[in-house]
């Protein structure tokens, strides 16, 4: 993963993005009928159930916004919420609090649904040792935001983007002539631009496996679509030579399984891209 001062920028963009998007030149909305020096007080209020998220974020939404605005967490990140709990109070210009409101909103609607689905995968996974991993199968321009949601969770982040981790997935492999020369090439790629990347390699049978495992240097075999025997096999010839990852198509029914089967990790896109919103909304009082 990037940094903490890199991720931290990026919700910052978020942030931006977001304000530049909904208010543009102005909340005429707010403008038409609201003094500027009213003062007003809202709660954010759960009309559903599951894991809250993004009540840090929304505090940085509303600092961005006004940084008079003021912030009482009454339920912090991560706690489970059941309908009608008040998350927060915020109080201090009306018309702040409303521009700030929707992208409070959907921001949290969503985060709180990746917290949601990833508690719940993080529960299946119990006593198994295996942890896990979200994907870059995110929102365009929310990606920091998600993957902190999936933390929240109690899930672990994969790589931020292209550019913070080797993964050498079949394209890479077939279009580099085979593993072992993709393998090769990214080594020395590595070594001439004097860059520390951890590397993973994509497996599609077993006798990839052991063209990766015979290579040696990568961080973590991708097991991608194996069944359960195979992903079993599998785990047993790669042993302590690297950790192991398994992928594709994994859902409820079957993440235990592939658990007990051994692998380090599980990712699933399904984390952020198969979720639907937590609803929230932001009343005045």
């Amino acid at each position: 993963m990037i940094s903490e001062m890199d991720f931290k920028q990026e919700l910052n963009l978020i942030i931006e993005n977001g304000i530049r998007e909904d208010i543009g030149p102005g909340d005429y909305s707010s403008l038409a009928c609201i003094p500027s020096s009213a003062v007003g007080k809202a709660k954010l209020l759960v009309k559903d159930k599951g894991v809250i998220a993004g009540v840090e974020f929304a505090q940085m939404i509303f600092k961005k916004v006004d940084s008079s605005l003021e912030v009482e967490v009454l339920i912090q990140d991560g706690s489970f919420v059941n309908y009608g709990d008040v998350v927060f109070h915020v109080k201090g210009s009306s018309q702040s609090i409303l521009k700030a409101e929707r992208l409070v909103l959907n921001s949290m609607q969503r985060m709180s649904a990746i917290a949601t689905k990833t508690q719940k995968y993080v529960e299946l996974l119990k006593g198994t040792g295996t942890q896990i991993l979200d994907t870059r199968k995110t929102t365009p321009g929310f990606r920091a935001a998600e993957k902190w949601a999936v933390r929240i969770g109690g899930g672990e982040n994969h790589r931020f983007a292209l550019y913070d981790m080797i993964m050498l997935k079949d394209n890479h492999n077939d279009f580099a002539g085979g593993i072992a020369e993709a393998i090769q090439k990214t080594k020395s790629y590595l070594l001439e631009h004097n860059l520390d990347l951890k590397i993973i390699v994509e497996a599609r049978n077993l006798q990839e496996v052991d063209s990766i495992v015979k290579c040696g240097g990568v961080y973590r075999i991708l097991l991608d679509n194996f069944d359960f025997e195979t992903t079993r096999e599998a785990v047993k010839r790669i042993g302590n030579h690297c950790l192991t990852e398994s992928s594709g198509n994994i859902n409820e029914n079957t993440i235990r399984s592939y658990a007990e089967c051994g692998v380090n990790y599980i990712s699933s896109g399904a984390l952020t891209h198969s979720v639907y919103n937590m609803d929230l909304s932001l009343k005045a009082f």
